[in-house]
């Protein structure tokens, strides 16, 4: 399977990680279209990958799969330069956020094309990807997406689109919540007088042997919360705080402007 990217920014590095630890993909079969001369060298030097300057080299190159990780800002003008130079049997998959399908079908001339929200842990093969496709996108094209896909985690089909924006807010800017979760009990630990290398280990297992907690037995969070405090206990005094901090409420508005911003992205 042959993969050009057009943009080397973080979440292409993701991507690209995954793919070359899961084998999907050699370095030589893999063409990332940069703009930066300095982070060309940078991705080709660690990954043996090809490097361009040009988003229509990358196009041209009959790769099976372009994957467009740009900028919403800039993603009008990247799909004016590439209109006409994707054939019909290339696939064209964004992780643009906020872009509709049908802004990337009507803007490129091409119907085959596949939305895909990706998070960062895809580096490391603990990512999720949720996705959808338009309606010109062969069962083989989807075959290969999942290919390509589950190797950077779990990889999850969603027939409704407004689903892939509502993932922007939740899966995909989520590990940015949850690392200003732990590097909040970090500090707290700090506070209360630890060392900074004992609260990081800590709060950094913790946070790993919650979510295994939450994934393997499958009970609700609230029960499994249920079953840590004990009335009148540490924990008890320790959620009233938080309660009273609005952590919850916080939370929830915080994914609620994280889907207004991705619905203000696509109208770009």
């Amino acid at each position: 399977m042959t993969i050009s990217f057009i943009g080397g920014g973080a979440m292409c590095e993701a991507i690209l990680k995954g793919i070359l630890v899961a084998k999907g993909a050699t370095p030589d079969e893999i063409t990332i279209a940069e703009p930066r001369k300095i982070r060309r060298n940078e991705l080709s030097k660690k990954y043996g990958v090809i490097t361009t300057a040009s988003n229509l080299n990358a196009v041209s190159n009959n790769a099976d799969i372009i994957v467009l990780a740009v900028k919403p800002q800039v993603v009008s003008f990247v799909l004016n330069e590439i209109d006409k130079s994707i054939s019909t049997r290339q696939l064209l998959l964004s992780i643009v956020a906020g872009v509709k399908l049908d802004t990337l079908t009507k803007s490129t001339s091409h119907a085959s094309v596949i939305r895909v929200m990706p998070n960062t842990p895809a580096q490391i093969g603990s990512g999720v990807s949720v996705w959808t496709a338009s309606n010109s996108v062969s069962d083989k094209q989807k075959e290969m997406v999942v290919s390509l896909l589950q190797p950077l985690g779990i990889e999850i089909y969603v027939e409704n689109e407004t689903l892939i924006d509502m993932s922007t807010a939740l899966s995909a800017s989520g590990p940015a919540y949850v690392f200003a979760f732990t590097e909040s009990l970090i500090d707290a630990g700090i506070h209360i007088g630890m060392s900074i290398e004992l609260s990081t280990e800590l709060a950094i297992h913790t946070v790993l042997g919650s979510a295994k907690m939450l994934k393997e037995t499958g009970i609700h969070p609230a029960e499994l919360r249920n079953l840590v405090t004990s009335p009148g206990g540490t924990t008890e005094a320790a959620l009233i705080k938080l309660e009273a901090g609005g952590l919850r409420s916080t939370l929830i508005q915080a994914v609620e402007a994280a889907y207004q911003r991705a619905l203000q992205l696509g109208n770009l």
